[in-house]
């Protein structure tokens, strides 16, 4: 009979699911070539803990990690750069700016404006070297200008940090003009007793390093940055001379009295307010 008869089962088979691991947890180290777990690197101050190379930072990062937290207040963001010469390589010029600020979030390569440490005020600007390879342009020589000024006028101590390729090619003329407009600026500071501390991180070469980056009163640099005008390479072809080892380096500056001081990122903050404090 038919309810003698025993059922038939079938067994259904699942698939486990798919779970890809998230590709941003590790970064490799430019450095030592290591694999770091990228929370690892973001709690040492995004610095190797293997070979202490420093990694780059962002604006944004590095004023998160040297200003005191919620003391920060942006100026001069109604400024934004123009192609008046409406230049072209492979691709023009607005094209750049607006791929360079949906990359980074800023609207040119330095971003401006006031903040304590250790609360002490400070004018600060920090150089961007995600936007367009930090060149500077008339955004960014205005910005530092209105800066100092500001300073200048409030009576309060300068901090920029420089990170930055050089003039910015597709201003021409105008970007170079800045050279001489912002160390006009930070000479008038200084002239009415302002205190200016130039902090370099790699790399500060071209017309910043010619020009405010190394007019500090006191001029620090991260580990193994590279400093100077123009690259290596180019010295080396132009001289046709082999150069020393280390050269253009923090350290190589240090050891030959261009720089006042090398100092590891972790400490930065503790030694620029020691600095603050002690030039007050």
């Amino acid at each position: 009979m038919n309810w003698f008869r025993k059922p038939k089962y079938t067994t259904l088979t699942v698939s486990p699911p798919q779970i890809k691991p998230p590709s941003n947890i590790w970064v490799k180290c430019d450095g030592c070539g290591e694999l770091i777990y990228k929370n690892e690197l973001e709690n040492n101050f995004m610095v190797c803990i293997k070979c202490n190379f420093h990694f780059r930072l962002s604006a944004k990062e590095r004023i998160k990690i040297t200003l005191d937290k919620g003391s920060f207040k942006e100026d001069f963001t109604e400024i934004h750069p123009v192609d008046f010469l409406g230049f072209y390589d492979t691709k023009g010029y607005n094209e750049r700016l607006i791929e360079a600020s949906k990359n980074t979030g800023c609207s040119d390569a330095i971003v401006c404006g006031y903040g304590k440490i250790d609360k002490k005020p400070v004018a600060i600007g920090v150089m961007d070297f995600s936007f367009m390879g930090g060149s500077m342009g008339s955004v960014v020589g205005e910005k530092i200008t209105l800066l100092v000024e500001k300073a200048t006028e409030s009576k309060i101590p300068l901090i920029i940090f420089s990170s930055s390729g050089g003039a910015r090619i597709q201003e021409g003329m105008v970007s170079l003009i800045q050279m001489a407009k912002t160390s006009g600026a930070i000479s008038y500071f200084k002239k009415n007793g302002g205190f200016y501390l130039s902090a370099l991180t790699d790399p500060t070469t071209g017309g910043v390093a010619a020009s405010f980056a190394l007019l500090g009163d006191i001029i620090i640099a991260e580990p193994k940055a590279l400093i100077g005008f123009a690259g290596p390479r180019v010295i080396e072809q132009t001289i046709r001379q082999h150069l020393p080892s280390g050269f253009q380096t923090s350290e190589f500056l240090l050891s030959h009295g261009i720089i006042d001081m090398v100092v590891e990122r972790k400490n930065l903050k503790k030694t620029i307010s020691s600095l603050l404090t002690f030039f007050s």
